[in-house]
């Protein structure tokens, strides 16, 4: 009777355990802050003056982790400045590969295109002064973007050309720790280009200001 007894309260533990178990809510992964691409790793260098330059960073499909998002952030990380005046941000899509623009969607910060950054307040950049070693992640908002391996990517954006830009300076990976690369044109805003021109050839080198590129 004993052994019966001990077998009916082993079942009714078992039940009880599944019941938890399918209880619980699953884990959503679009909840969960997640790299899209490798992002800088490894030590950083600081690149200054930025006045009247435009700034490409290209994040290539090939780059991609098997991730899939709704939403694309872009991390920007700046190593020195009080003040960064953005004239414009836009990030182009291109097929794989291609130079030739297949989208253009605005790319925002605090609801704008054209935000100025205050890089000495510490509600935006706590830690003081500004360095390599110590740079402010600033973090765009979230874009309505789905990233895909069959496509290219470049965040472009124009810095005004005022004495603000002159003195800031932005993060790189000092080295090669970094998936995707950047290009600069100086004295022209390449953010105006339209579906079909073409995204200006440039040599490329390492990426400027862009550290992360994640799903939140």
């Amino acid at each position: 009777m004993k052994s019966v007894c001990r077998y009916a309260a082993l079942l009714c533990l078992l039940a009880a355990l599944s019941a938890l178990a399918f209880s619980q809510n699953p884990v959503d992964p679009a909840a969960t802050t997640q790299n899209l691409v490798r992002g800088v790793v490894g030590p950083l260098g600081n690149s200054g003056s930025w006045a009247n330059y435009s700034l490409l960073n290209e994040i290539p499909g090939s780059g991609l982790f098997p991730i899939s998002s709704s939403n694309t952030v872009f991390y920007f990380g700046f190593t020195a400045g009080t003040t960064a005046d953005i004239s414009n941000i836009v990030l182009y899509t291109t097929a794989r590969g291609s130079q030739k623009i297949t989208a253009v969607t605005p790319v925002k910060l605090g609801g704008v295109s054209n935000p100025s950054i205050n890089l000495s307040s510490t509600s935006v950049c706590p830690v003081q002064p500004l360095s390599s070693t110590n740079p402010c992640i600033v973090k765009f908002d979230p874009l309505a973007v789905t990233l895909s391996p069959a496509s290219d990517y470049y965040l472009v954006l124009f810095f005004a050309n005022d004495s603000n830009n002159a003195a800031i300076g932005g993060a790189y990976p000092n080295g090669t720790g970094a998936s995707f690369s950047g290009a600069y044109v100086s004295g022209t805003d390449e953010t105006h280009l339209a579906v079909g021109q073409s995204i200006p050839v440039v040599t490329s080198n390492h990426s400027f200001f862009l550290m992360y590129v994640m799903n939140n």
